[in-house]
């Protein structure tokens, strides 16, 4: 009788129900909802009109995540959109997603993020200016090496952390709804004149560059709504546990995000909203006085959750694409102790640092939904394909075709809108540099020319990383 081959390694199922709905809405809940509001309300000239945009891209988070739920389900495999697109369209357009999700949308997400986090932690020191760029800078990339040795070192820490942290966050932006409460009743508010039906939409601009720059700022704080796509097999019963944490979450955050959102149109005017460099703060120092600081570290807090988040699932993507061929081997190894998919994370944490270098928050944030999107919309078109070519494909969890439809709608909105109205020199750089993928797939990846140098390099970072091939878990 033949021995077994033995079985190499893989990744643990250790995210349940409460990790999903952690890991979902607390991603979700970072940088963006202490960050953005001031550029949404600056985008479309008035409050009335910029809650309407916080539910709207609350809505189109839902309907994604719903539509995502039912590629998770049909492909049960870790990777979000590359491995969709893969298993779809085939190898060349996913490995232009891979690397784009690699070296563009993830470590542009997680640079903001990490600047994010900075602003807030040097707020309360620079009561009356901004704080110098090299502090903010430097402090950003100090929890990207946090957040980068806690993923690397162990998973369950990792997931720990999201669900500590998600607590942590619902308990201060549901303070900052208190808080809006509580003005409400005292004759200083300023929530009845900033929404009264003369005044709420007062000054609105409608123009599709600032409908999608508004909408870019919204859904950035949303980003997050997908993340347990890039890790299904991790995810305990993904069949039951992915659309039930995908409907949790984004319904909790979404009602949390107007409740904010309405709680500092009660105490600031629309000009100060904009005028705020770090809104929760200025809201802070309006409602608590000297306490105001405690904003500040409630907002870093929550953004270094959604920075973990983002982490986690980010590195699986690298992690996923060269599982695949379409990165080095030594990105497809994990720790053959800790379990963790190391090489793939340390990869992200130094592009990440790189991107950090010359970045600003918004300028992040634009580039970040322009590529993102456009993304999307190749999935999206994905799902449709299935639904309407392969409907005998097993599906756990559907939804009705009419909805990966709207969404895409929307995506090709949300990446033409801003070229077409107000065109930037900025996006055609994006574009080429998602186009240049070519110089590397077609040598390295077509037609698999493989230098031995690489080989050597794979065996000596293996044994340096302690890591092994791992297999999918399926």
């Amino acid at each position: 009788m033949a021995d077994k081959e033995p079985e190499g390694l893989k990744m643990k199922r250790e995210i349940g129900l409460i990790g999903g709905i952690a890991f979902v809405s607390g991603t979700m809940i970072g940088s963006g909802i202490f960050m953005s509001p001031q550029f949404v309300l600056a985008y479309v000239g008035s409050a009335g009109a910029s809650l309407v945009i916080w539910a709207l891209t609350g809505v189109v988070a839902m309907l994604a995540a719903l539509c995502y739920t039912e590629l998770g389900t049909i492909i049960p495999e870790s990777g979000g959109d590359f491995i969709y697109i893969l298993r779809i369209y085939g190898s060349c357009p996913a490995f232009f997603t891979a690397i784009t999700f690699i070296l563009v949308v993830r470590p542009f997400g997680i640079a903001a993020m990490a600047i994010s986090i900075a602003e807030y932690i040097s707020a309360p020191f620079y009561p009356d200016c901004h704080p110098p760029l090299i502090v903010v800078k430097c402090a950003a990339a100090v929890a990207i090496l946090l957040v980068s040795l806690i993923n690397v070192l162990n998973v369950r820490v990792a997931i720990r952390i999201q669900v500590i942290f998600l607590v942590a966050k619902v308990l201060a932006l549901t303070f900052i709804v208190i808080g809006g409460i509580v003005e409400v009743f005292r004759s200083s508010s300023v929530l009845v004149e900033n929404l009264r039906v003369e005044n709420a939409f007062k000054g609105a601009q409608y123009s599709l560059s600032t409908l999608g720059m508004a909408f870019y700022q919204g859904l950035w704080s949303y980003a997050g709504w997908y993340n347990l796509n890039y890790v299904t097999e991790e995810l305990q019963r993904p069949e039951v546990n992915l659309p039930r944490a995908v409907v949790i979450a984004i319904s909790l955050v979404t009602g949390l995000y107007l409740l904010v959102n309405v709680s500092y149109l009660t105490v600031m005017t629309p000009k100060e909203l904009m005028s705020s460099s770090a809104v929760a703060v200025t809201w802070g120092n309006k409602v608590l006085g000297s306490w105001g600081w405690i904003m500040s570290v409630a907002a870093a807090l929550s953004a270094f959750g959604s920075l973990n988040g983002t982490f986690f699932s980010g590195g699986r993507v690298c992690f996923v694409a060269a599982r695949e061929g379409h990165m080095p081997d030594i990105l497809a190894m994990a720790h053959v102790h800790r379990l963790t998919p190391s090489p793939a994370l340390i990869f992200t944490t130094i592009v990440s640092l790189i991107v950090l270098i010359p970045g600003d928050f918004q300028s992040i944030v634009n580039y970040f939904s322009f590529t993102a999107w456009f993304f999307y919309a190749i999935t999206l078109s994905g799902l449709i394909y299935l639904k309407v070519k392969k409907p005998e494909l097993p599906r756990p969890y559907k939804v009705p075709i009419v909805l990966p439809i709207l969404v895409l709608i929307a995506a090709i909105f949300l990446v033409l809108a801003p070229i077409i109205d107000t065109p930037q020199i900025e996006y055609l750089y994006v574009s080429l540099f998602i186009l240049s993928g070519a110089i590397i797939y077609v040598p390295f990846i077509h037609y698999k020319l493989c230098p031995g140098l690489l080989t050597k390099l794979t065996v000596f970072l293996q044994l340096f990383l302690e890591v092994a091939p791992a297999e999918k878990n399926l």
